[in-house]
């Protein structure tokens, strides 16, 4: 019996009812035209056609006014105004029902000057102190962890990652495929987040469930003594579709926004956190293996072929969703 491939399914099983990237953070921006106005604008990730019912609640003495709201596709886009009476910075706002949600939330308080402070909110602690212009490495640390949520909440990638490790066999070619992988993503990754490649996110989303949909085949496959070519050549496959999910990060990232003034280091602090989730996620396969080794014993064939139908079954309704938002895309 395969003990990684044992892990695996334990880990799919607990992430078979979630939905794939079903909800991505939400954002806000303060754009300070003085200490004591504001231009906003607050995106709120949509579903089923409805916002999450989160609002900005500024400190006593300060005014949040709706000026106008736009549709977009996976969100809705807020603009409007705030006017204070006294300075906010370093007194208490928050998001408002941030609590009663799934997502996480950035925040950017954009000076005149360029100069910005950037923050992450989450719902347990949906509140914060009105930042003034913060350092480096608190966009580093912001970004960072914001790249950690991604790929740990991105269910979609997840399995990928656990088909490719039940395809790979040894730990010479996991260590070859998921550097392939990683190399690859985080080469569309900043391409597209940086201007240089533009391909609409729908299409995309659709082609990274069907490249989960081929894995989960093969995994099938391999069950019954039959490598396909993803077995047979893991890294080289790894890095094709890498460059595919990289272009599906890029797309996360670019919702959630860009700090103008340092777009470089909040690239790479997010790319790293992608990178040292999947670690994460590798480690714990590690652990878990090593915990059931001693208590289950499962043919590998059983246990590729169970994992191969789970995958696959998880792909086949995320590709049937998301290809019912090309056909809307293309219209």
């Amino acid at each position: 019996m395969s003990l990684r491939a044992l892990a695996i399914l334990v880990l799919c099983l607990f992430a078979a009812p979630v939905a794939a990237h079903e909800v991505r953070p939400a954002y806000l921006e303060l754009q300070a035209r003085s200490d004591l106005s504001f231009d906003m604008t607050l995106k709120l990730p949509s579903l089923g056609g409805r916002a999450l019912p989160v609002a900005l609640d500024m400190p006593p003495g300060c005014t949040v006014t709706q000026t106008g709201a736009q549709t977009v596709p996976g969100a809705v886009v807020v603009v409007g105004k705030v006017v204070c009476t006294a300075s906010p910075y370093g007194r208490r706002a928050q998001l408002a029902g941030l609590q009663n949600t799934l997502t996480d939330a950035l925040v950017r308080v954009v000076q005149p000057s360029g100069e910005v402070a950037t923050l992450r909110l989450t719902p347990d602690d949906p509140g914060f102190l009105v930042p003034k212009p913060t350092s480096r490495w608190d966009v580093f640390r912001t970004y960072g962890a914001l790249g950690v949520d991604h790929i740990l909440t991105g269910f979609d990638h997840l399995a990928f990652v656990a088909g490719l490790l039940m395809l790979v066999g040894t730990l010479k070619r996991l260590f070859a495929t998921v550097t392939a992988f990683t190399l690859a993503h985080s080469l569309t990754l900043s391409a597209a987040t940086l201007g240089f490649v533009h391909v609409p996110p729908a299409p995309v989303e659709a082609l990274i469930a069907l490249s989960i949909l081929l894995v989960a085949k093969e995994v099938v496959e391999l069950s019954s003594g039959v490598a396909g070519p993803i077995a047979a050549h893991p890294a080289r496959i790894a890095f094709t579709f890498g460059l595919l999910h990289g272009l599906g990060f890029a797309s996360a990232l670019k919702e959630t926004g860009l700090p103008q003034q340092e777009i470089p280091l909040s690239l790479f602090a997010f790319n790293l956190g992608v990178e040292a989730g999947q670690v994460m996620f590798i480690l714990a396969v590690t652990l878990v293996v090593f915990l059931l080794s001693r208590v289950l014993r499962l043919k590998r064939q059983t246990v590729l072929r169970a994992a191969g139908y789970l995958i696959g079954s998880l792909a086949a309704l995320w590709f049937i969703d998301r290809a019912g938002a090309v056909l809307v895309f293309t219209r």
